[in-house]
This record gives C-alpha cells, sequence and structure tokens, in this order.
C-alpha cells in the first residue's frame, strides 16, 4: 500500500512549474511564487532534488557564449510543461506576465532548440502533456492568441519534430485548463481542470470538471 513517507523543507515555492523524473532525480522547471518578477525576460530556474539524499539543489545560470544563444534557453514561466522522452527533456508552452511562449526546448545537461515544423499549436498556458511512443501529446489549455479555452490534441513526432493536430473521433472532452493527462497503454485519460459553464470562452462563469474522459489510439488517429 502506497503512504506518505518524507516531509521535507528547502525546495522552490512554486505553483503552475513543470517536474520530471530522470533517474533518481527529479527535475523541477520555474513556476509561480507571489512577488517574483514575470515580466523581465530571464533565464527559467532549474532546482533539482535528489530523492536518495534527499536534497534540492539549484542548477547553476546557462552562460551564454559560443554556440549557446539566449534564445536555446527557455525564460521564466509558469503553466508549461515538460516531459521525459528517452534520456531527453522537453518543454512546452507557458507564459510570463507579458507573453505565451510557442517555442520547444530540449534539455539533456544543455538547452537546445530544435527546428519545428508544421501545424504548431498557438501559444497557452495550463495545457497537460503526455508520452506515447516517440510523441508528446498535448491536450486544452488556455490559448492567449484566441482568449479562449482550448479541448485540441496536438502532436510533435520527436522523430522528425513535426507538429500535427489530431482529429479524434466521438465526443470531445470540454474546453478547459489547469486539468491531468495520463497515457496509461494506448489511452490517454483526462481528468479535472477549470472551464467555462458556456463553452470555450471565459465569461466568468467557471466550472470545475469531475469527470473522466478518456480516448484511445485509435480514435484519436495516435498511430
Amino acid at each position: 500500500m502506497l503512504r506518505w513517507s518524507v516531509h521535507l523543507e528547502g525546495g522552490p515555492r512554486r505553483v503552475n512549474h513543470a517536474a520530471v523524473a530522470v533517474g533518481h532525480k527529479v527535475y523541477s522547471f520555474g513556476g509561480y511564487c507571489s512577488g517574483e518578477d514575470y515580466e523581465t525576460l530571464r533565464q527559467i530556474d532549474v532546482h533539482v532534488f535528489n530523492t536518495v539524499s534527499l536534497r534540492w539543489m539549484k542548477l547553476p545560470p546557462v552562460r551564454l557564449g559560443g554556440n549557446e544563444r539566449a534564445r536555446e534557453v527557455p525564460y521564466m514561466r509558469y503553466g508549461h510543461t515538460a516531459v521525459l522522452l528517452d534520456d531527453t527533456i522537453y518543454l512546452w508552452g507557458g507564459r510570463n506576465d507579458t507573453e505565451g511562449a510557442l517555442t520547444v526546448f530540449r534539455y539533456n545537461h544543455r538547452w537546445f532548440t530544435p527546428k519545428i515544423s508544421g501545424t504548431v499549436p498557438g501559444a497557452r498556458d495550463g495545457h497537460s502533456a503526455c508520452v506515447l511512443g516517440k510523441a508528446m501529446y498535448i491536450f486544452g489549455g488556455y490559448e492567449q492568441l484566441a482568449d479562449c479555452f482550448s479541448n485540441d490534441i496536438h502532436k510533435l513526432d520527436t522523430t522528425t519534430m513535426v507538429w500535427s493536430l489530431i482529429n479524434a473521433r466521438g465526443t470531445a472532452a470540454r474546453w478547459r485548463d489547469f486539468h491531468s493527462a495520463t497515457i496509461i497503454g494506448t489511452k490517454m485519460f483526462v481528468f479535472g481542470g477549470r472551464a467555462d459553464r458556456f463553452g470555450p470562452f471565459h465569461s466568468n462563469n467557471e466550472i470545475y470538471c469531475p469527470k473522466i474522459k478518456s480516448c484511445t489510439a485509435n480514435d484519436a488517429g495516435f498511430f
């Protein structure tokens, strides 16, 4: 039976961050903390939790120069996602207090921005991301330019670095943000989040989504 066993202080004080487990370490990227500056462009911070020593460590900022350019390091943000595929972390989306982000970043002890093509999803935060095979799937979130909730599924093929919009069959999950999405086998399960009672646009009639919605790989054309 699962049980809680450790309570530690000393970690970053954050909400809307993204975390990924790599081996025995947990990498936490960015997030929001009241009182911090989210208008000035600055490098995203990375905190690492060692599950063996039970200690936090903050990685030093990237020293820019040579082959590493400022645009290859993500700026500080919140509401983004991060997933692990093989031994590489993929970070996408989120926003600061000024703008939303579209760039895909890869991290494997250093940052890299791969060349992307295809149908790139609009900038958003509060979406979810999960992995099936060699692809990252993005669902929902709040789109910045459209100023509305989303219920789209987008796929990034990490072998070709091509985005595509998935046209899933059946009744789609409600437009939402700040939910969770998890893939088990060939099914993606979406749960929770915030939506609007009357549709994708925010009308101050917020509701929360208590139902689990699943989408199979065949229905969504994942393969």
